[in-house]
């Protein structure tokens, strides 16, 4: 296990090296240019998604497909990423985090229009898309779209399941004395209950769970904050001054470099808001929406709430309880975030403990739906069977069970084995992804200047 461990933290460190971090932030800063800075169409974004559009094509609604791909994308990178980071990088990883989530709202309004555009409708009526059918059908490169959806069923295995699984049963282990394998046993059951029943199930609960808990979460924060004021904006400082001078970090963060929380902070950045990632794409594909660009708009508006708010007053909370409280432990995330949020009376734990718990279900769900596409694609592409029979079932209820099982083992797994598998996962995602944005921009910006630039959001994607 220790040999396997090395092995992953050393590919992690491979994939997340200059590399990546040139190729992420370089296609977000691109797309921000080339699309005129998407950014000031924020508001609009988030007027289209809560307004509903029941007269388009699609499987699910807007709010319902960016609710699930809040639910996949808010988990425990927002609080024990966000702390990890600040822990391995130094403060200054919380800015680098929060640039990600700002240029990365141009990248998920992209993958979001690709989405749309190359989506196709099945048999049986129901909408599939993602970067794998912008990888066939718009670049022609079926073997590249094969990889990316191999990769995503092994992400969804890390990022969406072991991971938020194992800080389930961490912290009802420690928070409540509960075993982690009755703790598992109970998040089988409660998530076999509700990916069972499909998109429009997983859809339905994340209608109802995201909004709350996202609220809760940001007002418990904002009370932190205040009870903190008085070292807000020092964090605030240490934050920007860290981030590009390693002498600035000084204290428990001697030793960080900018390479470091540069490196960490966009790791977690991408590991919280996966823009450029390709993972939240596929949930929009099946959006009722009239045109690829309200459903690209509606997407990067995720981004905006999960890093550029959520993320961003998570590494406040942590970094100013670090100023307010020198004893607190730099060394490990989940530990930091623990004693971070536990330091304010009252509210600190429940709010820790509350986030934890619905921020990581909900990330299972979401994420289910991902792998189920992913592996859906691929039976597609391999397809022996024409139908499924007792010797042969779908490939996707084999999936299913074992994604059920895989949360069960992901209660009682080591933790840094599997924050390493996902890193390595998110970056051989995030590649193939990033290719096609880069070299479908032309498309994107033809689809933005028919429907945003000469204000015709309204129209149907026919209409031309």
């Amino acid at each position: 296990m220790e040999s396997l461990n090395d092995f992953l933290s050393q590919l992690s460190t491979l994939l997340w090296g200059w590399p990546m971090i040139i190729l992420l932030l370089g296609t977000h800063i691109f797309l921000t240019i080339r699309l005129r800075f998407p950014q000031r169409k924020l508001l609009t974004a988030i007027r289209l998604s809560v307004r509903p559009d029941n007269q388009a094509k699609g499987d699910v609604s807007q709010f319902g497909a960016l609710a699930t791909a809040l639910a996949a994308t808010i988990g425990t990178g927002n609080i024990i990423g966000v702390a990890t980071a600040v822990a391995l990088g130094g403060p200054g990883a919380v800015l680098w985090c929060w640039l990600t989530g700002v240029f990365g709202i141009s990248t998920k309004y992209a993958e979001g229009l690709l989405a749309i555009k190359y989506r196709v409708k099945t048999a049986d009526g129901k909408m599939l898309g993602g970067p794998m059918y912008a990888l066939e059908r718009g670049l022609g490169w079926t073997w590249l779209a094969i990889l990316f959806a191999i990769f995503t069923a092994c992400a969804s295995f890390g990022i969406g399941n072991t991971v938020q699984a194992n800080a389930i049963a961490t912290l009802s282990r420690e928070t409540y004395g509960l075993s982690p394998y009755i703790v598992g046993a109970f998040v089988c059951a409660l998530t076999g209950a509700v990916i069972l029943g499909g998109v429009k199930a997983i859809a339905r609960v994340c209608t109802m769970l995201v909004p709350f808990m996202a609220l809760f979460y940001v007002l418990g924060c904002i009370y932190i904050l205040i009870v903190n004021c008085h070292f807000l904006w020092p964090a605030i400082q240490l934050i920007c001054q860290s981030a590009f001078s390693p002498q600035a970090a000084g204290g428990g963060f001697v030793g960080t470099t900018v390479m470091m929380a540069a490196r960490f902070g966009i790791a977690r950045g991408l590991f919280s808001n996966e823009s450029g990632m390709g993972s939240a794409p596929i949930v929009a594909a099946a959006a009722q929406t009239r045109n690829p660009v309200r459903q690209a708009l509606v997407s990067s508006s995720g981004t905006f709430w999960d890093t550029v708010v959520i993320c961003a007053l998570t590494g406040l909370v942590i970094v100013s309880s670090i100023i307010a409280y020198p004893d607190i432990s730099y060394s490990d995330g989940a530990a930091l975030t623990k004693v971070a949020f536990s330091k304010i009376p009252y509210v600190g734990a429940p709010l820790l403990t509350f986030g934890l718990l619905t921020f990581a279900f909900s990330t299972i769900l979401g994420w289910s739906y991902y792998g189920e596409r992913a592996v859906q694609y691929l039976s597609l592409k391999f397809k022996k069977h024409p139908s499924p029979t007792p010797h042969h079932p779908s490939p996707v209820i084999v999936y299913r069970v074992l994604y059920i099982v895989a949360v069960f083992v992901g209660s009682v797994a080591n933790l840094q084995i599997v924050w390493n598998l996902a890193d390595c996962m998110n970056a051989l995602m995030a590649i193939p992804n990033l290719v096609s944005l880069l070299l479908l921009n032309g498309i994107i910006v033809h689809e933005t200047r028919k429907y945003l630039w000469r204000d015709r959001l309204d129209h149907d994607m026919e209409e031309g």
